[in-house]
């Protein structure tokens, strides 16, 4: 665990660099105060650095553009009606944001922009504790000469580092005052838990679950910003527990708290909520097996994987249960939810896909594939396939070691098989022995929908006997197109 010595000694090392002298220094020869705020001073007591640097000013954008221009590499305004100016300085990024104290409205989806007068009122303003430590870089020590910058202070009203040091999220504030001014912070909360391993305070918590409903007014963009950087954390089941038990999920994926589907009174079936938990943890085990590590449409396809079992669950006459054809569902659900929250079509594509064969795995331990079918779970997966490889591992969750076992042992047969094959035949770029063309040539044809059935015909062909050649290949197609 951390100490507050350690922790102090962090932020001074990680902080230690030209780069703040230089920013101290010109800001304070502004008259403007500057310091470092937010994730950055929190990574920094934890000893990392953070990507991007965040500084709050007392200047307003055109004043901090003015002062940085003379001193950085390269500069944009984008932010500008945010209050933010970003720069490069060697290589380092740095956005700079003139103190806020902006807040939504009750059906706004946007925040009304307004800048602040001091650094404690911007850091009361910031979504909880840890986030709000600031270092000041400004600000002349006793007796020091005019422009000269002293010391770096440590700024920390709201006792963050406490809470850093005791891994706790709670609100400067009241929680119920903070969410209303930003609901997306109430998914910022189960964030955190995923990506620090910190504990929601009670109180906070309690916010989050009396308050779910406001997330609705904030914009399908931002939430999946923040569901993708979830998934990403270190312990994505501590964030999504934390979305479920509060009401969030319901809201937003509302597919997740579906699958606590209800046990009968003899247990015919796995707690599938559960079981979808401890597939996404057992995937990104398997990520760096397949050279996956921190790979968001794994982790989202092991989130989705079983979502369309509380479509499909039946229970049978003998006592058993079947969720048939649920990965056909699940992949249904998965582009909707996922058209809902914005993701960008080739994300949506890859995540469906993985949904939509998770399951065809499952029946080769019982009786070896055919190098046929083989060759169709590849076409299949396509560049999917290292995905598939590694979600299919991950959803054997039984605690009956003999069948993990075995599960096991099938697929690194099927792997093997794949590989061989593959060498054989270099099926990662899996064509016919005809192309579109040579199609059109032999059948006198011009482009059409019986040139697509030409061509499906001798993909079938290649599927099934491999690689038979031009001179062959063409013999058939005449005779399939003579039999029509």
């Amino acid at each position: 665990m951390l100490d507050v010595k350690e922790a102090l000694a962090n932020l001074e090392r990680t902080t230690d660099s030209p780069l703040f002298v230089t920013l101290g220094r010109i800001f304070n020869e502004a008259g403007h105060e500057l310091s470092l705020v937010g994730g950055p001073v929190r990574d920094a007591f934890l000893g990392r650095k953070a990507p991007d640097l965040d500084f709050t000013t007392s200047a307003n954008p055109d004043e901090t553009l003015a002062i940085l221009k003379p001193h950085v590499d390269a500069h944009w305004d984008i932010g500008r009606a945010f209050g933010t100016i970003g720069a490069r300085m060697g290589d380092d990024t740095i956005e700079i944001t003139t103190y806020r104290a902006d807040q939504y409205s009750q059906d706004s989806r946007n925040p009304e922009v307004t800048f602040g007068k001091s650094l404690e009122d911007d850091l009361f303003r910031r979504d909880f504790t840890v986030n709000s430590m600031a270092l000041r870089l400004t600000g002349p020590r006793e007796g020091a000469e005019p422009g000269e910058v002293g010391s770096k202070q440590f700024v920390d009203p709201y006792k963050g580092l406490q809470d850093l040091l005791d891994g706790v999220l709670r609100t400067p504030g009241k929680p119920e005052d903070s969410f209303s001014d930003d609901p997306l912070r109430m998914l910022r909360a189960a964030r955190f838990a995923s990506q620090l391993g910190f504990e929601i305070e009670p109180a906070t918590f309690e916010a989050m679950q009396a308050m779910a409903g406001r997330i609705e007014i904030i914009s399908a963009e931002r939430i999946q910003v923040e569901l993708t950087k979830l998934m990403l954390g270190k312990h994505p089941r501590a964030g999504l527990e934390a979305l479920v038990e509060s009401g969030l999920a319901a809201q937003i994926l509302p597919e997740l708290p579906a699958l606590k589907l209800e046990t009968d009174e003899h247990h015919h079936h796995k707690d599938v909520y559960e079981h979808t938990l401890t597939v996404i943890e057992q995937a990104i085990d398997y990520e760096k097996d397949y050279n996956l590590e921190g790979d968001f449409v794994l982790r989202f396809a092991a989130l989705m994987h079983d979502t369309g079992k509380p479509l499909t669950r039946k229970l049978e006459p003998g006592g058993g249960v079947s969720f048939y054809h649920h990965d056909m569902v699940g992949s249904k659900l998965t582009i909707k939810r996922m058209k809902a929250l914005k993701f960008d079509n080739d994300t949506i594509k890859a995540v469906a896909r993985l949904v939509e064969l998770h399951l065809r795995f499952f029946g080769y331990s019982d009786q070896a594939w055919t190098d046929s079918a083989i060759r169709r779970y590849v076409r299949d997966a396509d560049d999917q396939l290292l995905r598939l490889h590694a979600l299919t591992r991950a959803d054997v969750t039984t605690r009956n070691k003999r069948k993990a076992d075995r599960l096991s042992h099938a697929y690194d047969d099927l792997e093997q098989r794949i590989g061989v094959i593959m060498e054989q035949e270099e099926l990662n770029a899996l064509r016919p022995d005809l192309s579109g063309e040579d199609i059109m040539r032999i059948l006198d044809l011009k482009p059409s929908k019986q040139v697509g059935e030409a061509y499906n015909f001798l993909m079938e062909l290649r599927l099934e006997e491999g690689p038979i050649g031009p001179e062959e290949a063409e013999k058939r197609l005449l005779a399939w197109w003579a039999s029509r």
